[in-house]
């Protein structure tokens, strides 16, 4: 029974972390007025920052239900699903505005925020080519696990800084809360990673 009740209040808390942000986000009047197409957009990477936040902790093996092979599917899942979020956050950017879109891709956008959203975008591009690329490439298990937890973790500290240096939509508690949240996971999936086996 106790263990019962630590897994509901842990999942409770995950939960809340990853949804608080978004529902700030989704209720500021910073949102009133724009164009259906930027909010999508812009929500979009708030989402994506939260998938970033779980699915570090889905190979950490540290959440109820998860473990082995669970959480591994869980992991790929939310891989996936960030990528397409990102996606969905640039391409929306872009079809409101083609020109910022393409400055921040050709690293001439006056905004510092850009250059760590491309770096992101350019780091979670190479770890889903990894992923998907494991067996074709051939590498050793142990060179293929330090690359994709080295491109996981830029992604994920470089969409940090992206979101962190935007004043935006997201709240300054909830977007604070987040940011630590998703470097935390990253930090502790790490470690779990590269403890020896026993």
């Amino acid at each position: 029974m106790r263990r019962r009740v630590e897994a509901i209040a842990l999942w409770t808390a995950v939960g809340l972390v990853a949804v608080l942000p978004v529902a700030v986000a989704a209720a500021s009047p910073l949102l009133n007025g724009r164009d259906a197409i930027w909010i999508a957009g812009g929500m979009a990477g708030v989402l994506a920052l939260s998938t970033l936040f779980l699915q570090p902790l889905f190979v950490a093996n540290r959440l109820p239900g998860t473990r082995g092979r669970t959480g591994l599917s869980w992991h790929r899942l939310t891989g996936a699903v960030t990528l397409l979020l990102v996606i969905a956050h640039v391409g929306g950017l872009y079809i409101y505005s083609p020109e910022d879109i393409a400055d921040a891709l050709l690293l001439v956008a006056p905004t510092p925020f850009s250059l760590y959203g491309v770096i992101g975008l350019v780091a979670l591009l190479l770890t889903a080519a990894l992923a998907a690329g494991r067996r074709r490439l051939r590498l050793a298990p142990a060179l293929w696990r330090a690359l994709h937890m080295l491109l996981a973790a830029t992604a994920t500290i470089a969409g940090i800084v992206h979101a962190w240096m935007i004043e935006g939509a997201m709240g300054d508690m909830t977007k604070a809360m987040i940011c630590a949240a998703a470097l935390l996971a990253t930090l502790l999936a790490v470690k779990t990673r590269l403890r020896p086996s026993r």
